[in-house]
């Protein structure tokens, strides 16, 4: 894992295409922005997490999504996501 350390206003580009700007810091929380293209999926871990399951996902769970809320987008099947053996 790559780790790296930001201030307020700072970002760390991906790929060319996504960016993550830490928009602001209280106490210990910490606030990212991120733009990515419309095709990249972005949710928070629990999120990925309960769509990888095949669990219904709240739609207000995702409305911290990078696009539209209305805009969920799925991520990989979970066996795309298994090691390969």
């Amino acid at each position: 894992m790559l780790v790296l350390s930001r201030k307020k206003d700072e970002s760390i580009v991906i790929n060319n295409d996504i960016t993550i700007v830490v928009v602001e810091i209280r106490g210990d929380k910490v606030r990212l922005g991120v733009e990515a293209p419309k095709e990249v999926p972005v949710h928070r871990r629990e999120v990925f997490e309960a769509i990888a399951r095949g669990e219904p996902v709240d739609q207000a769970s995702v409305g911290g999504s990078v696009h539209e809320s209305s805009d969920v987008r799925q991520p990989p099947e979970p066996e795309a996501l298994a090691p390969d053996a």
